[in-house]
């Protein structure tokens, strides 16, 4: 049984997605064993409480560089022997330490089609912002791995999201995170605790 971290800063949606994703069976190699938030008293929190999961705080702020922010949350995921790293709305990034400790074992979830509109700067309603302002007509979400190059890693898994006329960036987010997010995270969660990738 993988034991998996999912990594947070927000809300918790895509966690929620995971973790009824588990209770329904889906994911029978794997079972989070710990919610890492970036900041206290975010959502995802409370959600990992309901669930019986495990939390922690790593906030970037209270460390003196990257380096001890990265030690810091190697120690607790070390800690909690996790195998898997889920990044779900996370927006710290991971140094070179960790990304070493868990090579094609940290997974992350962007809101477009990579390579359209990721990398430095593209996160939460920028990305739904920028894909408005260039007018695209399909958008979607992407699963990849996580390497040093951000949004760079290998590809796991993409869906394609209709845009229409009238979307907002929360409208579009919202459907983003619906019709994709939601469906594609857990599953290439389950495809790496099933050893399949």
């Amino acid at each position: 049984m993988k034991r998996i971290a999912v990594l947070v800063s927000g809300g918790g949606t895509n966690l929620q997605a995971i973790l009824e994703s588990e209770r329904r069976g889906e994911n029978p190699n794997g079972r989070v064993s710990l919610v890492v938030a970036s900041k206290p008293g975010v959502y995802a929190l409370t959600r990992a409480e309901n669930f019986g999961v495990d939390t922690a705080v790593v906030a970037r702020r209270d460390y003196a560089d990257s380096a001890a922010f990265d030690a810091a949350l190697l120690a607790v995921l070390q800690a909690h022997r996790i195998d898997v790293v889920v990044l779900a709305g996370f927006l710290s990034v991971l140094g070179p330490s960790v990304i070493a400790a868990y090579p094609n074992r940290i997974l992350n979830v962007h809101p477009s089609l990579i390579p359209s509109f990721c990398g430095p700067g593209f996160y939460g309603l920028r990305v739904h912002e920028a894909a408005l302002a260039r007018g695209v007509k399909v958008t979607g979400a992407t699963v990849h791995f996580v390497n040093e190059e951000c949004d760079g890693g290998p590809i796991l898994l993409q869906k394609a999201v209709e845009v229409h006329p009238d979307d907002t960036p929360e409208t579009l987010q919202k459907r983003v995170m619906v019709e994709a997010e939601w469906q594609l995270l857990p599953r290439a969660v389950a495809m790496v605790c099933n050893d399949e990738v």
